[in-house]
């Protein structure tokens, strides 16, 4: 059967990246480059809120998840390198000036003078995506969205110039729903920075951690604090993100409710870091990808990274030659990930293979370390297109 490889989407990103034990900003030179486009969900237009700047403090959030069950029932992000954190002092006094998130309720005029780069991300001040977007831009003006399409929704409105979004977990893995986005929205990838993260429980001024009988969180960071909940005997409550679980408590001031978040999140609502790095990985590292309107110009210059979406037809053997057409200008391969196609999650498979059905037609995403200004690079995704392989 003949190989027939459909690059959906090409993207280019510095592997220069953000020395996170330094606390360097990621490398702003990064490039960005589309070779063809699979069609495009319609989304409906979402109306969206500005916020106010954020706060040029530190640490990053992973993703989000599910919405916190009422706290009177029963039932239960990381360590960058911090700059400045003014010692919290009580609860924060007014909750409602705190920036709010881009929602589908509301569309307001960006307003912005260009002195300063806005940029989105999901979730709430304080959370880790947010001190992701301040790692990559120290001096941008960070706008919380509620949701992951809001944040797509917010560079496509040229309401922020750019857009954070946590893609990797080194612990909790892959975060599909945001692979499955970047293919619906047109946007580029011209970077990515890298944090580590570091889960601190929080509660109310003047309460003990021994007092706590639940704790709130993402449940990402719950998982990942396993063995400390565990000693603490409490009840887990899962909250959509760190910093909403840390605002609740604060909000709510029930005193044998704490969160697990950041430092900076304890320091914005106002609460006690009962405890520090209480993940149960120390080497806890989450990758986000910057996005943007516009894709940059690749260069030769500096090391670059590539990724590529592609699907392959059935056939044996047929992902071994999609991959060997790297292998053959030695090119690096640094990352592999493989979704089902949600709008065929069944075909039938031609003649030759005697018209049977066939089940979740994968697509590939494929990360290289190579630039498209490199003849290397451009002949191995014309290898990929167009060449026929014998299986």
């Amino acid at each position: 059967m003949a190989l027939k490889a459909v690059p959906i989407c090409v993207t280019f990103s510095e592997l220069g990246l953000c020395d996170f034990a330094q606390n360097k900003k990621t490398i702003p030179n990064l490039s960005c480059y589309r070779v063809s486009l699979a069609k495009l969900r319609k989304w409906e237009c979402l109306g969206l809120k500005l916020a106010e700047p954020g706060r040029a403090q530190t640490h990053v959030e992973g993703d989000k998840s599910l919405s916190p069950p009422d706290l009177g029932s029963s039932s239960t992000d990381g360590r960058i390198e911090e700059t400045q954190i003014t010692e919290s002092k009580g609860f924060h006094k007014d909750l409602n000036s705190l920036p709010k998130p881009l929602s589908a309720t509301d569309l307001v005029s960006s307003g912005n003078d260009g002195s300063k780069v806005r940029v989105a991300y999901q979730g709430l001040p304080g959370a880790y995506s947010e001190a992701a977007a301040l790692k990559a831009y120290p001096k941008c003006e960070t706008v919380p969205c509620d949701q992951f399409e809001s944040v797509f929704k917010a560079v496509e409105l040229w309401l922020v110039d750019k857009a954070v979004l946590p893609i990797e977990n080194s612990v909790g893995g892959s975060i599909h729903r945001n692979y499955d986005l970047l293919l619906r929205h047109r946007l580029h990838i011209v970077g990515e920075v890298q944090l580590i993260v570091n889960h601190c429980l929080l509660g109310l001024p003047g309460v003990t951690k021994e007092e706590l009988k639940r704790v709130l969180s993402h449940p990402q960071a719950l998982d990942q604090c396993e063995t400390a909940l565990n000693k603490l005997g409490v009840v887990r409550v899962s909250a959509e993100d760190t910093a909403l679980a840390a605002q609740i408590v604060a909000s709510e001031g029930i005193r044998d409710t704490g969160a697990v978040a950041s430092s900076r999140a304890a320091n914005i609502y106002g609460l006690d870091i009962l405890a520090q790095t209480i993940q149960d990985d120390l080497d806890n590292i989450t990758r986000f990808l910057i996005l943007a309107r516009e894709p940059i110009i690749p260069g030769t210059d500096k090391p670059h990274k590539t990724s590529i979406v592609f699907t392959l037809e059935e056939g044996p053997g047929v992902l071994f030659k999609a991959l060997a057409v790297f292998a053959l200008r030695e090119i690096n391969l640094s990352k592999i990930e493989s979704r089902p196609q949600r709008k065929r999650p069944l075909r039938i498979v031609d003649d030759s293979n005697k018209g049977s059905a066939k089940y979740f037609d994968y697509l590939f995403y494929i990360d290289f370390e190579a630039s498209m200004a490199e003849p290397r690079a451009q002949y191995a995704l014309g290898h990929l297109q167009v060449c026929s392989c014998s299986s």
